[in-house]
């Protein structure tokens, strides 16, 4: 087995490519000894850090209710739309384990409303660490952890590399971070249809299509964020699955998006191999 650590990105509908590539890679026989994970890339690193495999976490998505993953039924905090379905999603995966149980070092990440910082949750119950990460500002609602009013962690960090080299067991572990986002914001534009729900809820067309130029303006700013970050954070590796066409919030077939992922994974292994046979090398000299 060869060790390596993991950063898996937000996106969304999106992140059923995640399962495609933790497929490849224990398929490929990579060893994933670390792991962290922003909003949809937080849910498959918890449940991955849990045990279930990616047959199993495929198995699970491809049953889940779509159309009852969010709701207009709300929490204290104010939102566009409650996750009462997305609760249960998680809930049926996670249950009551803390960080404590899982089986790998896992770390989601988060924005606290109140100091604008990025949260590293790491510690205490797994499902309040994902219904923050999840929290999609003014989307979903706000999750209180703690004395924090915490958010979706793409806000500051959409690809949390930092974050899974700072949990990971050996500091000369390759990262591999799995990206949601296009190459290019104008190839990666938004499908009219992906807030269908959302409008579904604002009657007034004007408020409508405002709501849209929000959501892009969002879109814009996080991967402009991920972009830099990821020249900052420097992972040794990038996936980057073709799924610039979903919507944060579409309806999907979980197979095929599944299939993007490992579609992307295999494309990946030659520069994946070099990177590890590098830090082979670097470490027999030290």
């Amino acid at each position: 087995m060869t060790d390596i650590v993991l950063a898996l990105g937000g996106g969304g509908s999106k992140g059923n490519a995640h399962i495609g590539v933790l497929r490849v890679l224990e398929r490929e026989g990579f060893r994933v000894c670390a792991i962290a994970g922003t909003s949809a890339g937080g849910m498959a690193a918890a449940a991955y850090a849990a045990g279930y495999t990616p047959d199993e976490l495929e198995a699970h998505m491809r049953q889940v209710d779509q159309s009852k993953l969010y709701s207009f039924h709300f929490s204290g905090e104010p939102s566009l739309l409650g996750i009462n379905g997305l609760h249960t999603a998680l809930y049926d995966l996670i249950g009551e384990r803390t960080f404590a149980d899982l089986e790998i070092p896992c770390a989601l990440t988060a924005v606290d409303l109140e100091t604008g910082r990025e949260v590293v949750l790491e510690e205490g119950r797994v499902m309040d660490a994902l219904l923050a990460t999840v929290a999609l500002p003014g989307i979903y609602p706000a999750k209180k952890v703690d004395d924090h009013r915490l958010v979706d962690g793409g806000v500051l960090d959409p690809v949390p590399v930092a974050p899974v080299r700072a949990i990971s067991p050996n500091p000369r572990l390759p990262v591999v971070a799995v990206v949601l986002s296009p190459t290019s914001i104008i190839h990666g534009a938004l499908p009219s249809h992906q807030y269908g729900l959302i409008q579904k809820r604002i009657s007034r067309t004007r408020v409508a299509k405002a709501f849209e130029v929000f959501m892009r303006s969002i879109e814009i700013g996080m991967f402009t964020i991920a972009e830099l970050r990821l020249q900052i954070d420097a992972p040794e590796v990038v996936i980057r699955p073709d799924v610039g066409h979903i919507g944060y919030l579409d309806r999907v077939d979980v197979a095929e998006v599944v299939r993007l992922g490992e579609r992307a994974a295999e494309a990946a292994l030659p520069k994946l191999r070099r990177a590890v046979g590098w830090r082979r090398k670097l470490s027999r000299l030290f």
